[in-house]
């Protein structure tokens, strides 16, 4: 199956699944012009479209609604969850400017304190 993002501007409003014969069996990245075009032929010519990865073999980041698409890194990247977090540049995922604890239990992030409880 391929999937592909419906971007509003760089943010992802919706994703869709192609069978992988709409995309003519072909892999990333020449999979994507076919099916943006099918996308297009859908849901209106000046719909913008970008292929996402289930697995995250590219891009990143399997797309979700409200997902940023970055185009200098060609990622998809989550909504901040903290003010306070930082981007991995390497996997352009949100981390929390301290270390989760490594002690078994469970714990939530208090932006107040910038600090697990």
């Amino acid at each position: 199956m391929a999937h592909f993002a419906k971007l509003n501007g760089d943010v992802v409003e919706d994703v869709i699944v192609l069978n992988n014969d709409v995309v003519r069996n072909e892999p990333f990245p020449a999979s994507e012009p076919i099916g943006v075009e099918f996308c297009q032929s859908l849901y209106g010519a000046g719909t913008v479209w970008k292929q996402t990865s289930y697995n995250g073999n590219f891009r990143f980041n399997y797309a979700g609604i409200g997902y940023t698409y970055d185009s200098v890194r060609d990622a998809f990247i989550p909504p901040k969850p903290y003010p306070s977090w930082l981007l991995d540049e390497a996997t352009c995922q949100w981390i929390a400017p301290v270390p989760y604890p490594n002690d078994g239990e469970p714990h939530v992030w208090d932006e107040a304190s910038q600090s697990w409880s």
